[in-house]
């Protein structure tokens, strides 16, 4: 029988490391499955989906956990099988304008009260071509209750774009 597990990690960036990591889990017969990996202010950083024997997941988790004398910081979480969307439908949002404090927290509170699920985001900051300003940029996968009043989100979604001049759009 075979069990999933999600493993969490960060550490200086280096060449290898992708190596190092895929390798212990190669040798515990692990199948790598899904990851997010990324680069982030000089350390790199990941998530990856893997899964194995169900008897190999404590000593994955021993040998991921060596890695920490190289300087990486590593934790082995087992996934649950019983996740189900219960209905719900996937919408994108992307976000765009001027970076500011409080853009993430007031979209993702939006989105909370409404039970939606943020599913992936990606994020960043960059400088406008003209002017050289700073934007944010994001795009939320999310999944939506269908029971979501989708005026009300709209028009949410409206009220935070005008009052930090951004442009949101929902599909």
């Amino acid at each position: 029988m075979a069990t999933s597990y999600i493993i969490t990690f960060i550490g200086d960036d280096r060449p290898g490391l992708v190596e190092q990591l895929s390798s212990v889990i190669e040798s515990n017969s692990g199948n790598w499955h899904e990851s997010r990996l990324s680069q982030l202010g000089g350390k790199f950083a990941g998530l990856i989906l893997v899964s194995l024997p169900t008897a190999s997941g404590a000593d994955l988790e021993a040998k991921l956990k060596a890695l920490s004398l190289s300087g990486l910081s590593v934790r082995v979480t087992p996934t649950s099988d019983d996740f189900f969307t219960n209905g719900a439908k996937a919408i994108t949002l992307t976000v765009l304008g001027p970076d500011r404090l409080g853009i993430v927290r007031e979209i993702s509170r939006a989105l909370a009260e409404r039970e939606i699920n943020v599913v992936e985001m990606d994020s960043k900051v960059c400088s406008a071509a003209m002017s050289n300003e700073l934007l944010f940029e994001a795009r939320i996968d999310a999944q939506i209750p269908e029971s979501t009043n989708m005026d009300d989100l709209h028009d949410t979604l409206d009220e935070i774009a005008n009052s930090m001049t951004l442009d949101i759009d929902l599909e």
